[in-house]
């Protein structure tokens, strides 16, 4: 039978797409079946690389600051976010989120599937 569990935050870990993200809820933390959830960091002039989550969905609430994002299938069109903002983005569409302000921006990121970085796919 699986058990609550609580996971201190704290520890990070950089993701292929070249972010840093501070540990949450996944498989490696609390043996989730599915569902992925961490605080992303994004000092400014940060920027991922372009890619995408091959099999699940990505939610973000914006916390903090600022940012802005290319999506779609040549990364064409343009969005930026704000603090308050939410954020859907499809299993196997192309993003790259960036930091074009001056102040860090903080985010809350969940995804459909438990493990931390298994379905990113770098473009």
């Amino acid at each position: 039978m699986k058990q609550c569990k609580v996971v201190r935050g704290g520890e990070g870990f950089q993701g292929k797409q070249g972010l840093d993200y501070f540990a949450g809820i996944s498989a490696e933390s609390s043996g989730s079946d599915g569902i992925c959830m961490h605080l992303l960091v994004m000092p400014p002039g940060a920027k991922a690389k372009a890619h995408y989550h091959e099999a699940h969905e990505t939610a973000i609430y914006q916390l903090e600051g600022s940012t802005s994002f290319y999506h779609g299938p040549n990364l064409q069109h343009l969005d930026t976010v704000h603090q308050g903002d939410f954020v859907y983005i499809p299993a196997g569409v192309p993003h790259q989120p960036f930091n074009p302000t001056d102040q860090v921006a903080k985010a809350l990121i969940a995804r459909t599937d438990p493990n931390e970085q298994e379905s990113v796919v770098l473009l």
